[in-house]
């Protein structure tokens, strides 16, 4: 397994526990609603990653696109769900445009996996 797959998956379980716990926090937070959907992307992304590594390790992706949307995953959940994070517990933003960024970088790994799905050797 290369290090780029121990690195994805270790990402992807801290996403998992970041995610559970925004997902505790809004449920028991009073006005914690904007937390539902950060741990939403944080759960559904990092289950995306995991899935990746499985697919290259199998050939069923290109491995350098594939690669790249998966750290893509990482990035964009990482922007979005920190954005939101601060704007409920700071009252600020990560920085302007932060979720927008995270939502399209994640917009453009899904496409970065058809993309590595079509030219894939297998």
């Amino acid at each position: 397994m290369t290090l780029a797959f121990r690195l994805l998956i270790g990402l992807a379980g801290l996403m998992g526990a970041a995610g559970v716990a925004l997902a505790a926090a809004s449920a028991h937070g009073a006005d914690a609603s904007r937390l539902a959907s950060a741990s939403a992307m944080l759960l559904f992304h990092a289950t995306a990653i995991l899935a990746g590594v499985a697919l290259l390790a199998r050939g069923l992706l290109h491995g350098g696109i594939g690669i790249v949307a998966a750290f893509g995953f990482v990035i964009g959940a990482a922007l979005f769900a920190g954005d939101l994070t601060l704007r409920q517990y700071a009252g600020h933003p990560l920085f302007p445009f932060a979720a927008p960024t995270g939502g399209t970088v994640m917009i453009l790994s899904w496409l970065a996996v058809t993309l590595a799905a079509v030219v894939a050797r297998k």
